[in-house]
């Protein structure tokens, strides 16, 4: 426990509190021994990332106890309706290789933050294989974790907006059960107005 403490940069008296709430998963024990090992470490690290960027303990308990008990990880991240996204399943170790070493605990916390990443047992789970391998892509192109997601949390904004303009437009117009069925169409009309910006503004900057 001291040397889980010393690695975590927190006190035993914290890490007791943080088991005593249920923040961590208990140790694996060998007789009177308990063992920590490095999940237990990098909840730690995301512990501390999420208090940073303003999280209480509650809200990261009952995180900790979704991630621990829960096995409906579809819930957890959101994706309990019809969805065009396959999610992912990873090891920590894989995560990181696709990330080229970028996911600091600061990064896991904002993907967590996001709903991007979720934890089932000793696997992390992306909401999105292809939110996944084009965030993935960026990072190898040079870009930094924390911008793609600074700039995904932009985006959502923008298309939480767009996907509420053509529910309603549909809505209007149709039965209800029709906007799954429609939602393709929504989808090509994004990507073709998304490609013309483009081009409008590559053409400026040539």
């Amino acid at each position: 426990m001291e040397e889980l403490a010393r690695l975590a940069g927190i006190t035993v008296r914290t890490l007791r509190f943080y088991r005593e709430r249920k923040l961590i998963p208990p140790p694996r024990r060998e007789g009177r021994i308990a063992w920590y090992d490095d999940h237990h470490l990098a909840r730690l690290n995301t512990i501390t990332a999420l208090l940073e960027r303003g999280h209480t303990l509650n809200g990261i308990a009952e995180l900790a106890e979704a991630f621990d008990h829960g096995r409906d990880v579809g819930e957890l991240l959101g994706m309990n309706t019809p969805t065009e996204e396959t999610p992912v399943r990873l090891t920590p170790e894989e995560l990181a290789d696709y990330f080229a070493g970028d996911v600091t605990p600061e990064n896991l916390a904002a993907a967590m933050d996001l709903g991007y990443l979720g934890v089932d047992g000793e696997e992390i789970v992306h909401i999105s294989r292809r939110l996944l391998d084009v965030s993935s892509a960026l990072v190898r192109e040079g870009i930094p974790l924390a911008e793609v997601l600074r700039a995904g949390r932009e985006v959502r904004t923008h298309t939480e907006a767009m996907a509420g303009l053509f529910a309603e437009l549909i809505l209007r117009h149709a039965p209800e059960e029709a906007v799954h069925r429609l939602r393709p169409l929504a989808r090509s009309v994004v990507d073709a107005e998304l490609s013309l910006s483009m081009d409008r503004r590559l053409n400026k900057q040539g």
